[in-house]
């Protein structure tokens, strides 16, 4: 495989989608109740996990048949948008008489691979699906070896603080957990930054609504990256990691925030924050 082949129609898709359940159906016993398969990807690796829900309402694990697999494939290179890439991991629901459930991992996102792929696999997949650079996210990048750019001039990037709501509004979460021995040092990193803006009172906890002054109103600074509180508040509460990108511009500087940052670089990061450009006194 050396490119992308053409993009298929939303129609296609379907089609495509439509294909899979049948191939899923025809390699398990009658009486099912739901059939969810998981696929991943990056390059040449490839996972697909099948759990099927039989007629005593159990769920158990199956093997997923090869064409299922192969579709899925098909189906992930042909949602490949030029300079954007494609996603590396999905689940497909389907139950009888319903219309299939499909999630799709947005491209910026690791899915949770089950066996860690090698470096020769993120590199496989910029290859085959290339991306335009600033839409390699950091933890793509470091995956693949490649060398994180340098930031752009009057650039400071602000992190996502989770990935999206479900329909009741709770946060959505689809990072990979940081080890163990990296929660305290990237900790102390996002909590050694100089403030650069602060509230006297505390917002209330996405992840726990009865929490309703609990997070704090602060902002931090290392003249590349501007966060929240709300970053270093999760992480400890909840045990939600950062940013991908931040966490390996963070893995980068090895987990050595600046004691001091330039004040213009700190008006960037208030730019970045509020919208709003610094005054300047002549």
């Amino acid at each position: 495989m050396t490119q992308p082949p053409g993009p298929l129609r939303p129609d296609q898709q379907q089609e495509i989608v439509r294909q899979i359940g049948a191939a899923l159906t025809a390699s398990v016993p009658p009486g099912w109740r739901q059939l969810r398969v998981e696929y991943r990807a990056a390059g040449r690796h490839v996972e697909a996990d099948l759990l099927v829900t039989g007629p005593d309402g159990r769920p158990h694990v199956a093997q997923p048949p090869p064409e299922a697999v192969r579709l899925l494939g098909v189906l992930r290179s042909g949602m490949y948008q030029p300079g954007f890439g494609t996603w590396l991991g999905a689940i497909l629901v389907f139950e009888p008489g319903q219309a299939p459930d499909v999630d799709f991992v947005r491209p910026d996102l690791e899915p949770p691979f089950r066996q860690q792929p090698p470096p020769i696999g993120f590199q496989d997949e910029l290859r085959f699906f290339p991306r335009a650079d600033e839409h390699v996210p950091g933890w793509l990048r470091e995956k693949a070896g490649l060398t994180p750019p340098a930031p752009g001039d009057g650039e400071v990037r602000t992190p996502r603080i989770y990935d999206g709501l479900d329909a009741s509004g709770r946060p959505l979460i689809r990072r990979q957990p940081l080890l163990p021995a990296e929660i305290e040092r990237v900790l102390a990193y996002l909590d050694a930054a100089p403030v650069i803006l602060a509230s006297r009172s505390n917002g209330p906890d996405a992840f726990a609504p009865d929490r309703e002054d609990a997070v704090p109103m602060n902002f931090r600074t290392d003249g590349v990256w501007a966060w929240p509180g709300a970053v270093a508040y999760y992480l400890r509460e909840h045990g939600v990691p950062p940013d991908p990108d931040l966490v390996a511009h963070i893995r980068a500087r090895r987990f050595t925030a600046p004691a001091e940052v330039p004040e213009a670089a700190k008006d960037l990061a208030l730019t970045a924050i509020t919208g709003e450009q610094p005054q300047t006194t002549v």
